[in-house]
């Protein structure tokens, strides 16, 4: 069964950055798009970016572009989203998944305060 495992989250302060990191394992990563979303508290899992299965292409949510940067290295079975300027509203659990969707790991946490 496919496997992915999210880290690299945490509390930061408004305008603060953070680095998120998804190993994945037991599927063929570098021929499939991978994705970054995340769900916040009382909110339903919302798709923040992705990012073809080479790295060449990349697209974001309109609330995180310019801020938020996906990419991947296919050496290690990893994809990456670095964050920036990380305001109170992206507090949520962050996962990060394939195209088409496959399990769900268990999420890394980002709090920004204000």
């Amino acid at each position: 069964q496919v496997q992915f495992v999210e880290s690299g989250g945490g509390l930061v302060q408004s305008g603060g950055s953070l680095r998120l990191s998804c190993a994945a394992s037991k599927f063929t990563f570098s021929a499939y798009t991978m994705s970054w979303y995340r769900q916040a508290q009382g909110k339903e899992r919302e798709l923040v970016a992705h990012i073809s299965n080479r790295g060449i292409t990349s697209n974001y949510a309109a609330s995180v572009k310019d801020r938020f940067t996906i990419s991947r290295d296919n050496t290690k079975n990893t994809v990456y989203l670095q964050m920036n300027s990380l305001k109170p509203e992206d507090t949520a659990v962050y996962y990060c998944n394939a195209v088409p969707v496959r399990s769900w790991g268990q999420g890394t946490q980002v709090t920004v305060s204000s």
